[in-house]
């Protein structure tokens, strides 16, 4: 079952397919598609009105955001005039995963800090500073990751001599604290559109402003989405983001572990922004879709629980198969509208408001708490083995562990039969990359589903669907005392500070949801990042992860 509408393509097998049958034809009786691009906030019913009413100019993106791109490239044509040529984006969530996208599709290179990891903010502030052009993209303006690396790369530039407000360009919602007080700094300012959420802005200035910057070319970008915001209003059984929709919240029973295989698009990356979008939009009220992110990785192996997502490049015409498979092809700006529909077709099938995030505020308080009570990972540690401090939360189940592998086994042991893993790396992501490779080996290992996020990258994508969709994972996080801990200027903490705090309220928010999280923080970064990797190679007989 294909459908095929100005270059996207979605194409359903087996039980996908049955749901497209069951679902669309309602949809387009209910007036779904148009109704959305008329920005019904009545669509998820009562208790979404308030939220929705306020998060759904995403749908006129495509036309609304046209006036950016003229001041955009008048932007970077000063800079570059300047030799003012490296990108820096410091921003969190739908802020920084989908300019990386884009960046990474169009081959122009950007710089993405979205961690509050010393290592990685140092190595970031150390790279080609007097060439570099910032850009702060916070929508509120107090997220408080995106204010400490503005405030270190204001002191970077004024150390090396720079006038800061010749390098920052501030992208937020008009009005907000972070607005007036960068106009008031001479920074430069880009305003986005206050009615768009953060994981659906891709095509609102915190997505454009950057990748502008970098050099993709966001003109075209908006022409691929906007080829397509006709066909994806329209109430015809067509329409892909009705069908994709359907696939997504309409199975049964529901397959609720959406896997994404890299199957060939040129959409480089798209899988990690996708998992955003579907995490944080339906992980809630204790339902939801768990994206599970497997690149390019063969996929072999399909339970009872699992929908085969296969990203296929846009000529690819082969057949679909499996007992739920569907596979989607388009443009980058034609894909990225596709799925934001779709999303929003599949919160209403399962019954949730996709524009809300409660349980990403819970973990960010967790850590503001810690942090004022000046605590971090400071609890005792349950035992010590080598280079590795062994910690629980969300329950008494370590049993007589006393070794790295006998916990992981201790914590694979609480794995119910439709259960998944999350692993979660409060690590430098670009440093220390070769950690996101156990991911594979435990999924050999358990046939079941595992994901791997950066901390505290993670905390804005499944880092809600853990805490708000079902009670059926259980957690490995891994932090790590960096080489030298950094100073966040104008603040009474350091990055290493916060970072503590952000794991340790994360897995404080778990347990009180009585999810079991196994804690392993290493000490030494080459020998203990080392003993993590063959503990887990041990386990799951997987040789050497290194």
């Amino acid at each position: 079952m294909s459908t095929t509408s100005s270059g996207v393509t979605v194409t359903a097998a087996g039980a996908a397919a049955d749901a497209v049958t069951t679902h669309v034809p309602g949809l387009v009786d209910q007036k779904f598609a148009s109704r959305l691009f008329a920005q019904d906030k009545t669509l998820w019913g009562p208790d979404a009105e308030s939220e929705a009413g306020k998060r759904l100019s995403w749908v006129g993106l495509p036309r609304t955001s046209r006036p950016l791109v003229g001041q955009i490239n008048g932007l970077r044509a000063e800079f570059t005039a300047k030799g003012l040529g490296h990108v820096v984006l410091c921003g969190m969530g739908g802020s920084s995963l989908a300019p990386e996208v884009i960046c990474e599709t169009a081959g122009v290179p950007l710089t993405v800090l979205d961690s509050s990891q010393p290592d990685m903010v140092r190595a970031s502030l150390g790279d080609r500073l007097e060439q570099t052009v910032v850009v702060v993209s916070s929508k509120s303006g107090s997220t408080v990751e995106t204010d400490s690396q503005r405030r270190a790369y204001e002191a970077a530039f004024r150390a090396a001599g720079i006038d800061p407000a010749e390098r920052i360009v501030v992208v937020t919602d008009p009005g907000s604290p972070l607005d007036a007080e960068s106009r008031k700094a001479g920074y430069h300012v880009v305003n986005a559109d206050p009615d768009v959420g953060g994981r659906y802005s891709a095509l609102t200035a915190f997505g454009l402003v950057p990748s502008g910057l970098a050099g993709a070319d966001i003109e075209a970008l908006l022409d691929e989405a906007e080829a397509m915001a006709d066909v994806l209003a329209s109430d015809d059984d067509s329409n892909p983001a009705l069908r994709l929709g359907a696939v997504l919240g309409g199975t049964q029973p529901l397959r609720d572990k959406v896997v994404l295989h890299d199957a060939g698009t040129s959409n480089v990356g798209f899988g990690d922004w996708v998992e955003q979008l579907i995490a944080e939009s339906t992980g809630k009220l204790g339902k939801g879709l768990l994206p599970v992110v497997v690149g390019s990785t063969p996929v072999t192996r399909q339970t009872g629980d699992e929908l085969l997502v296969e990203l296929r490049a846009v000529d690819d015409e082969s057949a679909v198969d499996g007992a739920a498979t569907v596979a989607v092809a388009g443009s980058l700006g034609a894909a990225m509208l596709l799925w934001e529909c779709a999303v929003s077709v599949a919160g209403r099938l399962i019954g949730i408001n996709p524009f809300d995030q409660p349980d990403v505020e819970s973990a960010k308080q967790a850590a503001r708490d810690l942090m004022g009570q000046g605590t971090g990972s400071s609890e005792p540690a349950s035992f010590t083995d080598g280079a590795v401090e062994v910690r629980t939360a969300g329950g008494d189940w370590l049993g007589s562990a006393k070794t790295v592998p006998q916990a992981l086994q201790s914590l694979l042991d609480q794995l119910p039969d439709n259960g998944y893993l999350a692993i979660m790396a409060y690590l430098d992501r670009i440093a220390d990359r070769s950690l996101s490779d156990i991911r594979i080996a435990f999924a050999s290992h358990l046939s079941r589903p595992v994901t791997f996020g950066w901390g505290p990258r993670f905390l804005h994508s499944t880092g809600q669907y853990h805490k708000g969709g079902p009670a059926d994972g259980v957690y490995l996080q891994i932090t790590i005392a960096p080489h030298e801990d950094l100073a966040v200027p104008g603040r009474d903490f350091t990055f290493g500070e916060f970072i503590a705090a952000q794991s340790a309220g994360d897995a404080k928010v778990l347990a009180d949801h009585g999810r079991p999280v196994l804690r392993l923080h290493i000490t030494d970064h080459q020998d203990g990042l080392a003993q993590v990797m063959q503990a887990v190679s041990a386990l799951t007989g997987s040789g050497s992860t290194s």
